[in-house]
């Protein structure tokens, strides 16, 4: 099983994958390997892009709380985020940083991103939902919540974080300006773990690629776990291995030296 991190590790900018990767990975499939996308995306800000890339398998979504064929367009499960919960968790992080600025990913094939007044969205192209006020963002059930802050870098906000929310919920830091808050003990190697169960395999199988502190579990997961050259320094002590940037085709790199 590969499994791939698709933004800033198998995607170049703009959301592009080179030929290089494909033939890459359908080198690896030709071998029998199965190609697993593990995003923080949720489900309906991934599906258009895994349609592009004419992906047709599990998709780990949402940080690890959403397993989703993207064959069918069935969401094979899925964890949610109590928002009475969330809520609590905001308050203490506000607490100790000063007013945030929050959103959601509502749960489910259909939910929305809804941002609340003056956040910004750390990927512009990806579709989000103002609303007028906080208490809007609780209007339906939620996989996870992304915070941001006026002066606090991401790795201080995410520390605080963390601190502040121990027992509560995880707090993971996917990419400039996202830092997220989901399900308590729910990471990308939580997901990865659940559609390796369902394709018959585990970490042994396993070669998983990443660039952000989020990827560290998944990664520690994994038999083998490569970092790129442009990852976070918590993924670059944890890795196994460090290859080129997604600019360089570090994936494709890798595959080709295994799977060649």
């Amino acid at each position: 099983m590969v499994a791939t991190d698709p933004d800033g590790t198998l995607l170049r900018a703009g959301d592009r994958v080179s030929a290089r990767t494909r033939a890459a990975l359908e080198l690896a499939r030709g071998a029998g390997a199965r190609h697993i996308v593990v995003t923080g995306r949720p489900v309906p800000g991934v599906r258009g892009l895994l349609a592009a890339l004419g992906y047709e398998g599990i998709a780990v979504c949402g940080q690890g709380a959403q397993v989703y064929d993207t064959a069918s367009g069935r969401m094979l499960s899925a964890l949610t985020l109590d928002r009475e919960t969330a809520a609590t968790a905001l308050g203490k992080i506000e607490a100790e940083t000063g007013a945030l600025y929050a959103a959601v990913d509502q749960d489910g094939t259909d939910g929305h991103t809804l941002i609340e007044p003056g956040y910004r969205m750390a990927h512009p192209t990806l579709p989000a939902r103002p609303v007028p006020h906080r208490d809007a963002l609780w209007e339906r059930p939620i996989a996870k919540v992304l915070v941001r802050h006026p002066e606090l870098t991401d790795d201080e906000l995410a520390a605080t974080a963390r601190s502040a929310v121990d027992g509560l919920a995880t707090v993971t830091m996917a990419g400039p300006g996202t830092v997220e808050l989901q399900p308590l003990g729910v990471t990308k190697a939580t997901g990865l773990a659940r559609a390796a169960e369902l394709l018959g395999l585990g970490p042994a199988d396993t070669l998983a690629f990443g660039d952000m502190p989020n990827d560290v579990p998944m990664l520690q997961w994994a038999a083998h776990g490569v970092a790129m050259a442009n990852s976070h320094p918590e993924l670059l002590a944890v890795a196994d291995e460090i290859t080129t940037s997604n600019e360089e085709d570090g994936v494709a790199r890798v595959l080709e030296r295994v799977y060649g």
